[in-house]
């Protein structure tokens, strides 16, 4: 059995958020903070957009924080913002940016040269499962047909994802297919930058599946551009109740991502502890079930310490699955 479980508590860091902390809170302790900035360490549409955004319209439109702004900025494999916010810190403790679990995959992989330590750790908030679809008009209807596809011809059985080779979603393909009985290694997998080339890819028919996060699979299926064919939930997931997970389908494998939000080295304790207060406060609000229910995320709240411990955890689990994968 692979499993690959990225928090019952994990953490959803999808923002590096900029916050202007200069106004008080108002005088009924509803407002925490005047605004927020994230940085985003990729383009737009992906789950780092998609988590950095939602988190903004959830603490905006619950009074949580005035105003929201965004930025994104793409490159090195969510490396460039990373160093961006180590080398500008002091300039930028209203900044909070998004992650995920690449952020320990890449530094375990040498893509970039810092890892989470290098950081604030501010919260973990969300996870989001990992799924596998197809092209709308595909002749390829669940993990029996894609499974077939491969055996058939696997060079011509490409898996595409938005990560790099070794990434996320080539983590996620290998570990389906290897849980299928495959050879992980054997399977072709073609990196893609952001959702729109690889959706391209797919539609094109240059790819037979794509690996991706399941609430980016959610959106396309609604606007009816593919179809998820697998899952990797324990249990089928209410934003998309059709789609089959990979257990149910005999592949006994799970895996969620979790994503978090972490400031600039050196953040001073009463910002930090602000950032915290205000996502603390978002899981009680009906705006954030509203953008949570959408995505089909899953609450996975670490704060502080907890997310540390989280994190360490998470760096043995997937260091030790790379390995057997071949990955390091």
């Amino acid at each position: 059995m692979t499993t690959l479980k990225l928090g019952r508590r994990a953490l959803i860091g999808a923002a590096f958020a900029a916050l202007s902390f200069g106004a008080p809170a108002m005088a009924d302790g509803h407002k925490v903070l005047d605004s927020i900035h994230f940085l985003i360490p990729g383009g737009a549409g992906g789950g780092w957009d998609g988590t950095a955004r939602g988190t903004g319209e959830a603490l905006t439109g619950a009074g949580l924080v005035g105003t929201a702004s965004y930025e994104n900025m793409s490159g090195g494999g969510g490396g460039k913002a990373i160093g961006y916010l180590i080398e500008n810190a002091e300039s930028n403790h209203g900044t909070l940016m998004v992650n995920s679990t690449p952020i320990v995959i890449r530094s375990l992989t040498g893509v970039f040269p810092h890892n989470f330590r290098d950081l604030t750790l501010v919260a973990g908030t969300i996870g989001d499962y990992a799924a596998i679809v197809v092209g709308k008009d595909s002749p390829i209807n669940s993990m029996a047909d894609l499974l077939a596809a491969y055996d058939a011809d696997p060079s011509a059985t490409a898996i595409g994802g938005g990560s790099v080779p070794g990434g996320m979603d080539h983590l996620v393909a290998a570990m389906v297919m290897e849980a299928a009985g495959k050879d992980a290694l054997g399977v072709k997998y073609i990196p893609y930058d952001a959702g729109g080339k690889a959706m391209a890819a797919l539609l094109s028919g240059e790819i037979a599946a794509l690996s991706t996060g399941f609430s980016e699979a959610v959106d396309l299926a609604k606007a009816g551009e593919v179809k998820i064919i697998g899952v990797t939930a324990d249990e089928r997931v209410a934003a998309a109740a059709d789609a089959m997970t990979m257990k149910e389908q005999g592949i006994d494998t799970s895996f969620v991502n979790w994503r978090g939000f972490f400031g600039a080295p050196g953040l001073p304790a009463d910002k930090v502890a602000m950032y915290q207060d205000a996502l603390a406060k978002m899981y009680d609000t009906p705006e954030w079930e509203a953008v949570r229910a959408r995505n089909g995320w899953v609450n996975i709240h670490n704060s502080g310490d907890d997310f540390r411990a989280f994190l360490e955890d998470q760096e043995k689990v997937i260091g030790d699955l790379m390995k057997k994968l071949g990955f390091l």
